[in-house]
């Protein structure tokens, strides 16, 4: 192995084994932002290269930073601990109930912001949830489990819930309007596969009956923060303050809904979603009389450092010419039909997903194809089986995505302790099966749009 691709390679491998230990709970922006710098230092990436760079992560990096500041406005609102005490409420005393919203639940909020800022927010809020319900930690893992894996697959289905999906679609130059298009269908249909299947894999571990709550969440949390509120706005029973969240969903929904109409006309989306959280922003200013300057304490801006010290990171091994490396060896393999292309390339980006995390291993696939001169229908296909395997096959290993890392570090500041072998014994059994079959909707969804 010559010193060019020998450098860039053990600068990855060393990052990712810091990232996976994290020792003494260290950020992983750290030791990625760590390995940039030495991959800049040893000239693996030049200026040119950080320029455009800059160009593919910069509009994706915002978008998903906006769309976290509108997940830590909402919780500022008490609408987390709202939706907690909701589904207390909704399960009617049954745990099968509550595992069905909980579902729901993770799903719609990733959908409306995106799987880290999801996992941020309604990790602790089902840890409260559960512990008010009195639930011992051998029942409530099972919920916090299959609440963490459909949360973080849940971004599959629109380009936009995932940071390292937006940037992959820079790189290949697809629209998040027509991701939606060719991915919503089969990706919802597999989610849906996904939460039927584990729940019959947890179905005896989970508590038919539920224990009373031994307190309310809503009025803990309004009763703690919300009084006074200036007059501004009334919260003061439940049927307002339930007004008040719809409010609040329906903004955020329309919000939503305008990134893809920007999309379709071309209109930059981290300018619709920087807009709308400054709209969100100034309500919340003006509701609760509260200084902005929290909200930028509380948002987790090491994932724009993360976001781009990996991709100096992996360029340093493009560059190096791991990439022409990948092509050599995957050309073949792609001309063999698209629909053989896309089991192949969906299953190797699972496992490197699981063996390098999800961030690495889809943006080494995407580069990959945008150099193998593929049409745009089966460019855009074999790249769409790349994202289902960064985001549902990635899922087998608690180390395969950076969700699934932040989760597992929250649960470890709750003292919730969940083994490896808790993880894999649901994972190894949902998760491939899981994939297989949205590879398989995904090819005849493309063959049914485009013949």
């Amino acid at each position: 192995m010559s010193l060019g691709i020998g450098i860039p390679i053990f600068v990855f491998v060393i990052t990712m084994m810091v990232i996976f230990w994290r020792p003494g709970g260290i950020n992983e922006a750290w030791p990625a932002s760590i390995g940039a710098i030495i991959i800049l230092v040893t000239g693996a990436v030049s200026q040119g290269d950080i320029a455009d760079i800059l160009s593919k992560i910069s509009g994706a990096s915002i978008t998903i930073m906006a769309t976290i500041v509108m997940a830590v406005i909402l919780e500022s609102f008490g609408f987390f601990h709202w939706a907690a005490a909701r589904l207390a409420v909704l399960s009617k005393g049954s745990g099968y109930r509550l595992y069905w919203y909980i579902q729901l639940l993770c799903f719609l909020m990733t959908l409306l912001f995106n799987n880290d800022g999801s996992i941020l927010i309604t990790t602790p809020i089902l840890i409260l949830l559960l512990k008010n319900l009195r639930l011992k930690p051998h029942q409530m893992i099972p919920y916090l489990l299959s609440g963490a894996l459909i949360a973080t697959a849940s971004s599959a289905p629109i380009g936009v819930s995932n940071i390292v999906n937006l940037i992959a679609l820079e790189i290949v130059h697809m629209t998040l309007y027509m991701h939606t298009a060719m991915m919503f269908v089969p990706a919802t249909l597999g989610l849906i596969f996904m939460s039927s299947f584990m729940f019959f894999v947890l179905k005896k571990k989970l508590p038919k009956e539920l224990p009373g709550s031994a307190y309310d969440i809503e009025e803990m949390f309004f009763s703690k923060h919300f009084h006074p509120l200036k007059g501004k706005i009334s919260v003061e029973t439940k049927k307002k303050r339930t007004q008040f969240m719809i409010k609040l969903l329906l903004f955020v929904f329309i919000m939503r809904c305008l990134l893809f109409v920007a999309s379709y006309f071309a209109i930059p989306i981290a300018f619709v979603a920087v807009l709308g959280s400054a709209v969100l922003l100034v309500w919340r200013w003006y509701a609760l009389g509260t200084n902005p300057i929290d909200i930028i304490k509380k948002t987790p801006w090491h994932i724009l450092i993360f976001a781009f010290s990996m991709y100096v990171i992996i360029y340093g091994l493009h560059n190096a010419g791991l990439t022409a490396l990948l092509v050599d060896m995957l050309n073949p393999i792609v001309n063999q039909g698209l629909l053989a292309a896309s089991f192949i390339m969906g299953g190797l980006v699972s496992v490197l997903s699981n063996l390098f995390n999800n961030h690495p291993a889809l943006m080494v696939g995407t580069i990959a194809l945008t150099e193998m001169g593929l049409d745009p229908i089966t460019l855009k296909t074999i790249y769409l089986a790349n994202i289902i395997g960064s985001d549902m096959g990635s899922l087998l290993l608690p180390i395969g995505t950076l969700a699934s890392l932040i989760w597992m570090h929250i649960l470890r500041q709750y003292h919730i302790k969940v083994t490896w072998k808790d993880y894999m014994s649901v994972s190894f059994i949902v998760i491939p099966l899981t994939t297989v079959f949205t590879l398989f909707l995904l090819y005849y969804w493309v063959q049914l749009m485009f013949g």
